[in-house]
C-alpha cells in the first residue's frame, strides 16, 4: 500500500509492500504498522545515518520469535512497539528516561529494546516525552519526563524531573483504564467504572501543569495525581465516546451528541467561534454532520493548534460483505478468468456461488450448470457467464 506524507509542502509517496493497518506520527518520527505485523519507521533518532529512509524496525528485535507487532505508538522522539507476545519495546531517544533506562547507560538506541513484559496497552503522545504501560492486571507504570507532574506519581515525586525507570503509579482511580493521552504539559486518563445497576460510566481524570488551562479544573495549581474532571455537562445518562488531546487543549464527544472542550484556544482550536481559552469544560456547537448516523461513528483528532472531527463507520456492515472483501484479496483467490475486454479477473469460487444465489435472472438449468462448473473449476467454457455474475450484470 501507499502512504503519503508532506515534504516541503508537497506530498511524497512512500511505497510499503504490505497492507497498512496504522500510521503513528511523533514530533520527530513516523511509524507504519502493517497487517502482516511489521513496523516501518523513520526519524533522526531511529535511523541517524539516513533519517528520511523508512526501515523495518520490527525486524531489529533481538528475539526472532517476538517480531510480530500488534500496535505501535509514537512519542516525541521515541517509538514504542507492542508485540503479539505482549512485550513492550522502545526505540529512539532516551534523553528523558522515556525508554526506562538511565541516560548515561543508554542515551538512545537504534534497535528496539525490551522495556516490560505482560503489557496490554501502551500510551504516549506525539508531543510527549513520557510513556505509560498497562499490564494485564490493570497495573499502570510510567517513565520519562515528569517536569510538570504529568506522570501522576504524586507529591512525593513531584520534584523528580525525569523518571528514568518504569515506576508503578499509585492512587489510580478505580475502574478500567480505557485510554491515556499525555501532552507536553499534562496527561488525561479515561476510566470506565462498572456498576451493577447501571451501564458502565466513563470519566476523565487529569494531572500535570495547569498552564494554558489544560487540566479542565477551575483552579490555578498543578495536580500531581490523576483527579476527576467534574462538570454538569457529563450527565448521568450521557457517556464519553471519544476524546482527543492536543498540545494544550482537549475535545470530548459524548453519547448524547455533545461536543465538549477546554484548554488553550489562541488559534481557535476549540471551535468556539472565538479565541478565549477555557479553564473548565464547556459545550461547543457541534458542526453540521454530513452523515446522519450514529454519533459513535464520529471521532476526534487534536493537533498542536488545530482540531478535526471525522466520520469513520465500521469497515463492513455485515458478515457477508466482510467475507466478500476478504476473499477478493488476490492471495485468497483460487480461480481466474478473462473478460471480453481481455482483463484477467481473479476471484474465489465461494464469491461466485454467493453472487449466483443473488442472481434472480438465471433459470434453474443455468444455475445447476454454473454450480457444476464452479465446483469443478472448469472455467474455460464459461468466461462470459462468470463475467456476468462477477459484474452483477
Amino acid at each position: 500500500m501507499e502512504y503519503l506524507r508532506g515534504n516541503d509542502s508537497n506530498p511524497e509517496e512512500i511505497q510499503i509492500e504490505e497492507n497498512i493497518q496504522k500510521v503513528s506520527v511523533g514530533y520527530a518520527n513516523e511509524a507504519i504498522l502493517t497487517i502482516e505485523g511489521n513496523v516501518f519507521a523513520k526519524g533522526k533518532d531511529i535511523n541517524p545515518n539516513n533519517p528520511k529512509e523508512f526501515i523495518n524496525i520490527s525486524s531489529l528485535i533481538e528475539d526472532t520469535n517476538d517480531r510480530i507487532i500488534e500496535d505501535v505508538v509514537s512519542g516525541n522522539n521515541s517509538i514504542y512497539l507492542l508485540t503479539s507476545n505482549q512485550n513492550a519495546y522502545g526505540i529512539g531517544s532516551n534523553e528523558y528516561g522515556q525508554l526506562g533506562f538511565e541516560y548515561k547507560t543508554l542515551p538512545k538506541t537504534e534497535k528496539p529494546i525490551l522495556m516490560m513484559k505482560n503489557v496490554s496497552k501502551i500510551f504516549s503522545g506525539d508531543s510527549s516525552d513520557c510513556v505509560f504501560l498497562l499490564n494485564s492486571n490493570q497495573e499502570l507504570f510510567g517513565c520519562g519526563e515528569n517536569f510538570y507532574g504529568q506522570l501522576g506519581l504524586g507529591e512525593s515525586r513531584r520534584k523528580e524531573t525525569y523518571i528514568r525507570k518504569l515506576t508503578k503509579i499509585q492512587n489510580i482511580p478505580k475502574g478500567k483504564i480505557i485510554d491515556i493521552k499525555p501532552s507536553f504539559y499534562y496527561s488525561i486518563m479515561l476510566i470506565e467504572n462498572e456498576n451493577e445497576n447501571e451501564n458502565p460510566k466513563r470519566k476523565l481524570y487529569s494531572c500535570g501543569d495547569y498552564l494554558f488551562n489544560g487540566l479542565g479544573k477551575n483552579r490555578n495549581e498543578n495536580t500531581n495525581e490523576f483527579t476527576e474532571i467534574k462538570s454538569s455537562l457529563f450527565e448521568n445518562d450521557d457517556n464519553i465516546l471519544d476524546f482527543s488531546v492536543g498540545n494544550s487543549h482537549t475535545l470530548i464527544l459524548t453519547s448524547n451528541s455533545k461536543l465538549i472542550g477546554f484548554g488553550y484556544n489562541y488559534s481557535g482550536q476549540l471551535g468556539t467561534g472565538n479565541t478565549n481559552s477555557q479553564s473548565i469544560p464547556i459545550q461547543i456547537e457541534l458542526p453540521k454532520l454530513r452523515f446522519n448516523e450514529d454519533i459513535s461513528n464520529y471521532h476526534l483528532s487534536c493537533g498542536t493548534f488545530n482540531s478535526f472531527i471525522y466520520y469513520s463507520p465500521p469497515s463492513f456492515s455485515n458478515l457477508e460483505e466482510d467475507l466478500i472483501k476478504l476473499f477478493q484479496r488476490k492471495e485468497f483467490c483460487d480461480i481466474s478468468f478473462k473478460t471480453k475486454n481481455g482483463e484477467i479477473i481473479k476471484a474465489h469460487k465461494l464469491i461466485l456461488k454467493y453472487r449466483l444465489n443473488q442472481n434472480q435472472n438465471q433459470n434453474q438449468n443455468q444455475n445447476e450448470k454454473l454450480q457444476e462448473i464452479i465446483s469443478k473449476k472448469s472455467i474455460k467454457e464459461s468466461n462470459q457467464i462468470f463475467e456476468m455474475i462477477y459484474s452483477n450484470n
